[in-house]
């Protein structure tokens, strides 16, 4: 029998603190099943203290485009400045966890979970970004991406910003926003920024009812504050404004 709830989290980027209000809103609500979408650890925060816990969770999970670096060599990734850091303070059972992580995986049996695309960890699911800016792709492109995918439900990450999306086929794509960043500037394949204008964390609840599939947005509070602290004495001015504010101010 499908489960009827299913929390959904992604990018949380090694934000312990609001991976913990996250995980509290969920346990709150009486959610047992959860997803999480990968980026789980690249972050000038606590790499390891949110490895640990998300370890102990056992939940369905794949791997980021940043996740995917960070068991590189040192050095190979010179546009990833934090990168260093995350290494540092992670332990060989974090390491060995990451290397254990799917590409893409399937999950409750009608979910199918990736970071980007099925094919691209570093792509967007469903905006294009151009050098006029990012926006987001009419479903029948984001269709032409999925064309491989049988599942009903179709779970993204990788853009940090929520949105839902039903296909001409009937088959609905989620994406639950960012647990730990809720803005970044990117230069990749354009200069681009992203930002949903407030600091509080993200996830997703998709729940089955007799008339469908509903999907809600949650917004949690959680001490942003002091995730900024840690930013900043981490040498990412940058993260700490994203994170103190939900977006891109330099």
């Amino acid at each position: 029998m499908p489960i009827e709830a299913v929390a959904i989290m992604s990018d949380i980027h090694g934000n312990r603190w609001a991976l913990e209000a996250v995980l509290d809103d969920i346990r709150r609500r009486g959610i047992r099943a959860m997803v999480n979408l990968g980026d789980c650890l690249y972050g000038p925060l606590d790499p390891g203290g949110t490895a640990q816990k998300l370890m102990e969770l056992n939940m369905p999970t794949v791997r980021g485009n940043e996740d995917r670096i960070i068991l590189d060599e040192p050095g190979r990734h010179p546009d990833a400045p934090s990168l260093p850091f995350v290494q540092a303070s992670l332990g060989r059972e974090h390491r060995q966890w990451l290397e254990t992580l799917p590409f893409t995986t399937s999950a409750f049996g009608d979910f199918f979970l990736c970071h980007g695309t099925p094919e691209n960890d570093s792509e967007y699911l469903l905006r294009t970004v151009t050098a006029a800016g990012c926006r987001p792709l009419p479903a029948a492109a984001v269709g032409l991406k999925l064309k491989t995918i049988t599942q009903p439900v179709v779970l993204c990450g990788h853009d940090h910003m929520p949105a839902a999306m039903r296909l001409p086929d009937g088959r609905r794509v989620v994406n639950p926003g960012s647990v730990g960043l809720p803005a970044y500037r990117d230069d990749k394949p354009f200069p681009h920024a992203m930002e949903t204008g407030s600091p509080h964390a993200r996830y997703s609840v998709l729940r089955r009812r007799d008339a469908g599939i509903t999907i809600e947005d949650v917004l949690v509070p959680y001490d942003w504050h002091s995730a900024a602290a840690a930013a900043a004495r981490n040498g990412r001015p940058d993260w700490s404004a994203y994170l103190g504010s939900g977006r891109v101010l330099f």
